[in-house]
């Protein structure tokens, strides 16, 4: 595949990891009202990491030492994002939690230009705008005080910033496949332990719960981080955390699908997420081969004295 086709079809494909998530989400919800939520996480990525590596043999074949790092700490980081989300839930509303989760489309620029030293670019940041008022709008704005639910919610999107982070830095010196194996993995050991020390311990009896598991497992983690992780080498973080925000506008849009009602604000909060994207994809352009190359070298041997300004 050629630069100009990889730039136009790796961001497509990114959004259609949007589109599962979103998709998924009344499917997860169900299945967590009959069975522990960190035990229904650690099975999810346990069959994802077995998913991996029989679709994907060569992301245990490729397996290198050098991998483990980065891909352990990547792993650490999207645990931590799920595990700070779901506590928080528990003092906090979830269309606030939604509102509060996306607000990693606005850390990630700012993580970028102080880590990467790359700065995003006008159309980019303009995206980012409209994402982050369409997110306000889906999510019913946010409203009531600030609890300690919402503070945990606040470091979830943080943990999903810094991980995208990771995959667009360091991450891209790396073979994507078995950095995605060693991060499921990490996901799936990390909730585990929790499931253990804090839930009742058991396999699920009710079928659906194994239905959901599969369709989780499979095409939400495993295909799906495997996207991510490879798109994230040639796409800024900051581009990814604007194309990933659009998983609420596609919940939005599945729901009201299948008969919630999705209201005036939230059908003009999905459109300006996905419109936020648009905005950011086609006045933003494709990065040049040349930028690629240097912001490979940047994440590899240092960050360049300037702040360059990131063409995604």
């Amino acid at each position: 595949m050629t630069g100009v086709a990889r730039a136009r079809w790796v961001p497509v494909a990114l959004v259609g990891v949007a589109a599962v998530w979103g998709a998924t989400f009344v499917v997860v919800k169900d299945a967590v009202e009959l069975y522990p939520l960190y035990g229904f996480l650690a099975l999810r990525f346990a069959i994802a990491v077995v998913a991996l590596v029989v679709i994907l043999p060569s992301s245990l074949a490729r397996m290198r030492v050098s991998v483990l790092g980065v891909g352990v700490l990547a792993g650490l980081l999207l645990a931590a994002g799920y595990i700070f989300q779901t506590w928080g839930l528990e003092d906090t509303s979830a269309s606030k939690a939604a509102f509060l989760t996306g607000l990693f489309v606005v850390m990630t620029p700012l993580l970028q230009a102080i880590l990467l030293r790359r700065r995003p670019g006008a159309a980019t940041l303009a995206g980012v705008v409209l994402a982050f008022a369409g997110l306000w709008l889906l999510s019913g704005g946010g409203a009531g005080g600030w609890t300690v639910g919402d503070t945990r919610v606040v470091l979830c999107a943080l943990a999903y910033s810094l991980h995208m982070i990771v995959l667009g830095g360091p991450g891209r010196s790396h073979d994507s496949r078995p950095l995605t194996l060693v991060q499921l993995a990490t996901v799936a050991v990390v909730c585990g332990a929790i499931s253990i020390a804090t839930e009742p311990v058991g396999l699920p009896r009710d079928g659906s719960v194994w239905v959901a598991l599969v369709v989780t497992g499979v095409f939400a983690s495993a295909m799906a981080f495997a996207i991510q992780t490879y798109a994230q080498r040639h796409l800024s973080p900051t581009k990814t955390a604007l194309i990933l925000i659009t998983e609420p506008a596609f919940g939005g849009i599945f729901g009201w699908i299948a008969g919630e009602r999705l209201g005036v604000g939230g059908a003009v909060g999905a459109a300006l997420i996905l419109g936020g994207m648009v905005v950011a994809e086609l006045l933003g352009g494709p990065p040049t081969q040349a930028g690629e190359r240097v912001a490979l070298e940047a994440s590899v041997e240092g960050p360049p004295a300037p702040l360059a300004v990131d063409s995604d």
